[in-house]
């Protein structure tokens, strides 16, 4: 068994590894041809959509075997471990209960809803869409396998899958006869939509608090889905139709893409490289350190997206620089206190945000169906208005502590400033590639990626070849589990929209709040406590929607609603009880939750103040965005 879970593991690897850098190369390649000898490579969008399909199921899999799903996690405050384990063991058999529908659902979609087949290059698009029911069952595996259960205990597992089963047999009759079911199919099926109905209520306020017990957040989406779908009389296997339409998007190719270049960035030196050269320009000004890392962490979140890589990666080399150990690559002499450096680490975590390429910025385009370059250009002046807050902030507290500066010295700056050029050129490359018209969004993440891949394992060698592997290890996790999310949000989100929730939910905010201010400013509430609650891709697919008629209604920019949307959420990941930079920091540096939520209290208050100027003054986001 031993053997054959290894070959499973490094099978699921090598899909994932050769379908995205087949993607990258392919755009690429594309792109030159496009641009050089004014032809393309034919079928390129289909072929690269479906290798996107079966890239995020492979590396969803992988999420799972990981046990790397984002999750609410508020069992983390949780201290009695015999109350963790029960907790542990209700999610994973939910999560096994619900991955084993979706099997069923997967594999009738295949056979119904790709009826006739469709050539996508050589092979057709069943030939790809076989990785649902795969990946699923694959899950539905790990998931049971995880389930913290001993001796006969494990039988519980087999009766989570078995439940799963008894409740797909709908789709099994409609699997083997399509719509010509006997009489007695037809009435299973009506008795399943009964049963739903009369348990909806319950069953949504047990699918809430699993969530809170920390079942990962893309199967308590899925389970709303499924329960919804079933109880209001429809074919629930149009959640596997949502998922495969989610990850089929020409757009979501952007996500691992942006996300691979920056864990090559955050692998390599490149954050080094950085500092030096922001501490060799900002050195003699109060505070150049602290603008040397608000700058660095804007860069690289503006690729890896909120994930919170910046803080895991970068998290300890900038804090031993602000705090001036020994041995780092600092200003002699510059300690700053603990709490602050903590505290700032923690809030720039998802600093970059509104920058392009923010993936982020990419999901809201794509959900409100608003220009994405124009989306890109709004961002601008808020995400600086943000930068120069912390910074300002960081200058008045070293001039108030009487921090010493350096020297500055023009050889040195200059030295290093030649030595990351390559990484400064990056996002000026891209943006004037996007921004021109020159690349299309998907060509800009696939020539980010080449262009990383290039200048950190063959010019400068800090990732040598060998390794390649680990940096695609690490960001497939993430990557998989944003793209589990995001299919599953798809489906709810296809509920909400066929319901006429938006338009009803927006009739009953007006008959209640006739204020256009007043309605910025309890949107503004809301989406903090949805930034603190769930992730930033779940609450884009699922809130964004609800939120959109409600913005035509006050005569809201859909522009300016995604970018009031996008500032919440960065303020929210810092905002207690679950902020997820909070407990990222808690983890990366090794200290108390409660402790990290002081540290990071100033730097949310200054978040907050930005917000609500960028929310009340709309010309800050649509200044340059009127100009595309």
């Amino acid at each position: 068994m031993s053997k054959v879970v290894k070959w499973i593991n490094y099978i699921e690897s090598f899909i994932c590894n050769v379908s995205l850098s087949v993607i990258a190369l392919l755009l690429f390649v594309s792109a030159v041809l496009r641009l050089v000898f004014h032809t393309a490579l034919s079928d390129t969008a289909g072929l690269t959509t479906h290798l996107l399909l079966v890239t995020a199921l492979f590396s969803a899999m992988i999420t799972t075997k990981n046990e790397n799903h984002l999750s609410i996690g508020i069992v983390q405050y949780i201290k009695n471990q015999k109350i963790k384990t029960i907790l542990a063991v209700t999610t994973g058999l939910l999560s096994t209960f619900i991955s084993t529908i979706l099997i069923f659902c997967s594999a009738d979609f295949i056979k119904i809803g790709l009826t006739p087949p469709q050539k996508i290059g050589v092979v057709t698009d069943r030939f790809f869409a076989y990785a649902l029911p795969l990946c699923f069952a694959v899950m539905t595996f790990r998931f049971a396998r995880l389930t913290p259960l001993r001796g006969r205990a494990r039988l519980l597992s087999a009766a989570a899958i078995f439940l799963g089963l008894v409740c797909s047999l709908p789709l099994i009759f409609k699997f083997i006869w399509e719509f010509n079911l006997p009489d007695y199919a037809w009435a299973l099926r009506d008795f399943f939509t009964m049963f739903s109905g009369a348990i909806r209520m319950p069953a949504v306020i047990l699918i809430i608090l699993a969530a809170f017990a920390g079942t990962p957040l893309f199967i308590v989406i899925g389970a709303f889905s499924l329960l919804l779908i079933q109880s209001s009389g429809g074919e629930i296997d149009v959640t596997a139709n949502q998922i495969y339409t989610a990850l089929t998007q020409s757009n979501i190719i952007a996500i691992p893409l942006f996300t691979l270049t920056g864990f090559f960035l955050s692998e390599s030196r490149a954050g080094e490289r950085l500092v030096e050269m922001f501490r060799g320009i900002f050195c003699a000004i109060p505070g150049g350190m602290i603008a040397a890392t608000v700058l660095i962490c804007a860069f690289f979140t503006s690729f890896t997206g909120a994930s919170g890589v910046t803080i895991l990666a970068l998290g300890g080399i900038l804090y031993t620089v602000l705090s001036g150990n020994e041995g780092a690559v600092n200003m002699p002499g510059a300690k700053y206190p603990s709490a602050f450096s903590i505290g700032l680490l923690t809030s720039c975590g998802s600093i970059g945000l509104l920058f392009p390429p923010s993936l982020p910025l990419i999901l809201v385009g794509t959900t409100t169906q608003t220009n994405i370059l124009s989306l890109f250009a709004a961002g601008i002046l808020p995400g600086i208005l943000l930068l120069i807050s912390m910074i300002v902030f960081g200058v008045v507290f070293s001039l108030k502590t009487k921090m010493p500066v350096e020297k500055f010295n023009a050889r040195r700056a200059a030295l290093s400033i030649k030595k990351s050029l390559a990484e400064i050129l990056l996002p000026i490359l891209l943006v004037a590639g996007y921004f021109s018209g020159i690349l299309s969004l998907v060509e800009i993440g696939a020539t980010a990626l080449i262009y990383v891949f290039v200048v950190e394992t063959l010019v400068f060698r800090d990732i040598p070849l060998r390794e390649v592997g680990g940096v695609f290890a690490k960001a497939l996790p993430v990557t998989g589990g944003i793209l589990a999310i995001l299919a599953l949000s798809q489906a709810l989100s296809y509920y909400i929209v066929d319901t006429q929730a938006p338009e009803n939910f927006a009739r009953w905010v007006l008959a209640a709040i006739k204020s256009k201010w007043l309605f910025l400013l309890i949107l503004n509430l809301m989406l903090l406590v949805t930034g603190c609650l769930i992730d930033i891709f779940s609450a884009i697919m699922i809130v964004l929607p609800l939120l959109v008629p409600l913005a035509d209604a006050f005569g809201i920019n859909h522009i300016h609603l995604g970018i009031i949307f996008l500032i919440n959420m960065e303020a929210g990941f810092l905002t207690p009880p679950v902020g997820l930079n909070l407990f990222l920091a808690s983890y990366r540096f090794k200290k108390p939750f409660v402790e990290i939520c002081r540290c990071a209290a100033p730097f949310l208050l200054i978040q907050i103040v930005v917000v609500l100027i960028t929310t009340y003054i709309p010309e800050i986001s649509l200044a340059l965005a009127n100009l595309f």
